[in-house]
């Protein structure tokens, strides 16, 4: 039976073109992978993450697009020389990918979590858990912007009709809406009780197929709303999907961090395949041929997988977590408290950092904001705080948002002294400068 199935394998290696035959890695994001989509045109590829950074990837060179205050939760090719990329500081961001310039569109109150491109690239949806769409103008990119509103709850995603004429919206609210562009009128399309977080429009507007907090995929027609097919292995929620039109394809990335494969010509599950070793799969997307499919999660990594042979692969970092995914009942209690509060956005390594945080190396006695290159808010680049024992003990006990108004730093207090104390102990000792760790945290 052995040598049957090392058969087997070698026949489909041999048929598989060489590159898809290949586990890769793209390597360089300071925090987890929150998008991912490949350029059809050039194979590039564009990533998000929550280090605040946009990653434009020719083979595994990275170049980085440094213009959001916040986590990148969605990025998307407009064209081989242009891109765009919403995040959690509520902006939109155009990128001209060939002058290394930018321009940002202002306008929503709450984080950016899907982008979509009409088909004549004139005009850019944007979806908001401000309960909002922004539609803004690419052609004219002076036009004032507009924004949809009707969803009681988040925006979490958006996608064009094939004629641009519509877009279909999804929502934490339950519901999907069809939206007539040009007046801004809609109409729920349906509301099945979850929440919605994906969707993905099959050619020709055939079908529509969306992911939900249930776990469940579901395929409805895009006029009726007329369920057409549902897909569920018990797992939840539905995070990421991916549609491969010439190869009829689709994935389905969820919280367990597996990865549903689709063929939407039969409409039939054709693997299942667990991705990632800890935490969720947040980005999917398939490379330009449709023979790989790129996943990203809680790993500063984004994964490529050639899908033929997902089945033969051990789940992505399993060789090696991320220092804030270890077992927390083997660290000491002040390690505990960093690795839970701190560490996915700060470094204890001597900058620079890819982190979306300053590095702590040498931190007491520092003057806060001194930290070279780092964009700052105004708040703190201009704080008299010098840490210490006392002044972060007060930023815990209190939390950013009370300690330092209007600074960047999210929210986090950790309500016992002990904890606080030991927290204190151990940054005293990981951040000085002939302790520090080698490798980054």
């Amino acid at each position: 039976m052995r040598a049957l199935v090392s058969g087997l394998l070698m026949s489909v290696l041999a048929a598989l073109p060489a590159a898809s035959q290949d586990f890769t890695t793209l390597k360089g994001h300071g925090g987890p992978i929150m998008g991912v989509q490949v350029d059809p045109a050039t194979g590039r590829v564009i990533s998000g993450s929550f280090d605040n950074s946009v990653g434009l990837w020719q083979g595994r060179d990275p170049r980085w697009l440094e213009g959001h205050d916040a986590a990148v939760n969605t990025v998307l090719f407009l064209a081989p020389d242009r891109a765009a990329s919403g995040g959690d500081d509520f902006n939109v961001i155009l990128w001209d990918l060939d002058a290394g310039t930018s321009s940002r569109l202002t306008g929503h109150q709450g984080k950016v979590a899907g982008l979509s491109v009409s088909p004549d690239g004139a005009l850019l949806a944007s979806a908001s858990w401000d309960g909002s769409i922004g539609l803004w103008p690419l052609v004219a990119p002076d036009g004032a912007p507009r924004f949809l509103r009707g969803h009681g709850s988040g925006v979490n995603a958006v996608t064009f009709a094939s004629d641009g004429a519509r877009l279909f919206s999804a929502s934490a609210d339950g519901t999907i809406r069809v939206w007539d562009v040009a007046s801004g009128a809609d109409r729920v399309l349906t509301d099945q009780g979850f929440g919605v977080n994906r969707l993905v429009l099959g050619p020709n507007d055939a079908w529509l197929a969306y992911g939900a907090v249930d776990g469940v995929t579901r395929v409805i027609d895009p006029v009726s709303g007329e369920q057409l097919y549902d897909f569920s292995l018990e797992r939840r929620p539905v995070l990421a999907m991916a549609h491969h039109a010439a190869t009829s394809q689709m994935a389905v990335g969820d919280g367990h961090g597996y990865i549903m494969m689709i063929d939407t010509d039969a409409w039939r599950i054709t693997r299942d395949f667990r991705a990632m070793q800890r935490g969720p799969v947040w980005a999917l997307d398939f490379s330009a041929d449709g023979a790989s499919i790129l996943a990203g999660g809680l790993d500063d990594v984004v994964y490529s997988w050639p899908v033929a042979l997902l089945d033969a692969f051990d789940p992505a970092g399993s060789s090696q977590r991320q220092s804030f995914l270890r077992d927390p009942e083997t660290m000491p209690n002040g390690e505990r408290q960093f690795m839970r509060k701190c560490s996915i956005c700060h470094a204890l390594t001597p900058p620079p950092s890819r982190k979306a945080g300053p590095t702590l190396h040498d931190l007491f006695g520092r003057k806060a904001g001194a930290i070279a290159d780092y964009p700052y808010s105004d708040i703190l680049a201009t704080s008299d705080i010098i840490w210490s024992d006392d002044t972060i003990d007060a930023l815990f006990d209190m939390g950013p948002d009370h300690y330092i108004p209007g600074s960047r730093m999210p929210m986090q207090v950790i309500r016992a002294e002990t904890d606080r104390q030991d927290l204190i102990a151990f940054l005293r000792t990981a951040t000085a400068p002939d302790t520090a760790p080698d490798k980054e945290n």
